[in-house]
């Protein structure tokens, strides 16, 4: 396997986690474009285990989602003018039965969401760094749902607005691992 294809979808390779955004608001239209790409993403069974739960910085319920974030976290994503909270149906209480592909699914759809937010000219962020228990409470999520991500998005900002070490964070290059390391033909870790 070639180390570097030849050609990769731009919206794949222009997407990268933002620190900053514009006080610009987000069209409706491009909201229901980015929620329409995570419906139309893939799953097991086609049971399609995600839900978002969003909110605009006008509204009173922005406040209590931004609250659950880690302080490292408001620091910048306060500045997002959506913020959206992903969950996944881990266990379908009407069928009695755990879905072991859920969280894969959700990342499918989520992949697809911040896929078409860049192909808008929106920048995302997603962020695991927030208390999931109280996630539950105050959102009252329904027995079998578990909350994945939290996903900040708008249109990008000025990152010189932003304290030094999240600027270095944010013009930092973007760092992947080699295939060599995350692809193994014939068996782990083989070469």
């Amino acid at each position: 396997m070639e180390s570097t294809p030849k050609v990769i979808d731009s919206n794949i390779l222009n997407r990268k986690s933002h620190f900053s955004f514009s006080q610009k608001p987000v069209e409706e239209e491009h909201l229901l474009l980015v929620f329409e790409a995570a419906r139309l993403a893939p799953s097991s069974y086609n049971a399609q285990p995600w839900r978002y739960v969003y909110v605009e910085k006008n509204d009173e319920d922005y406040l209590r989602l931004l609250s659950l974030l880690a302080e490292a976290n408001k620091v910048w994503a306060s500045s997002a003018p959506i913020l959206i909270l992903s969950f996944a149906q881990v266990f379908d209480v009407k069928n009695n039965r755990a879905n072991r592909f859920a969280f894969h699914d959700l990342g499918l759809s989520t992949s697809n969401l911040m896929a078409q937010a860049t192909s808008l000219g929106l920048a995302t962020h997603p962020m695991g760094g927030y208390d999931v228990e109280r996630a539950k409470e105050v959102f009252r999520i329904p027995e079998g749902f578990e909350p994945g991500a939290m996903i900040a998005m708008g249109y990008p900002g000025d990152p010189t607005t932003l304290p030094e070490d999240l600027q270095k964070r944010n013009f930092a290059p973007r760092m992947r691992k080699d295939h060599s390391e995350i692809v193994f033909k014939g068996g782990w870790e083989k070469k």
